[in-house]
């Protein structure tokens, strides 16, 4: 599969919730960062995007949009996408409207690594309120966030072991 239908194929999968084709789109030893999240192994990876699938799925999938553009695979060694989402985030179910831009790069079909980037402050502002207005420049707001988000992966792969017979 070409690099460019391999990227076709993972976000029309996110479109979907569908966390298993996403990961199946990752090398085995891939790597994956963006602010909240610094990963090793399509395993972890897949997890990510499991627990993300998952809580917009409980969270209002009626109102998910995902809506890809620039999807572009230059040689078949890098890649680039831009990508906008737009759900409910959190208990509080505020919507956010995220723009991201992605940056790949790829061996033997797959991605190697993927590297996402955002504007923080105007993702905290909408998911977290006035608590992301106030602060949400701030490397203190981010790093907590950022422990969150963590802590939160960690807890959801120790709930998928414990559930998956052994």
């Amino acid at each position: 599969m070409s690099p460019q239908a391999l990227l076709k194929r993972f976000y029309a999968a996110f479109a979907t919730l569908d966390a298993r084709t996403m990961q199946s789109c990752y090398a085995p030893h891939a790597q994956f960062e963006d602010p909240l999240f610094v990963l090793q192994g399509s395993d972890q990876i897949g997890a990510m995007w499991q627990m993300v699938c998952q809580t917009i799925r409980n969270g209002g999938q009626a109102v998910w949009r995902l809506e890809t553009s620039e999807v572009e695979a230059a040689g078949g060694e890098r890649g680039s996408a831009r990508w906008e989402a737009r759900y409910r985030s959190g208990a509080a179910g505020r919507m956010v409207h995220n723009v991201v831009a992605a940056q790949f790069t790829f061996e033997d079909g797959l991605i190697a690594t993927h590297s996402e980037s955002y504007d923080f402050w105007r993702w905290s502002r909408q998911a977290l309120g006035s608590t992301g207005l106030m602060m949400g420049w701030s490397p203190m707001l981010r790093n907590q966030v950022r422990r969150q988000a963590q802590g939160k992966l960690q807890r959801f792969l120790a709930h998928r072991a414990a559930a998956t017979p052994h």
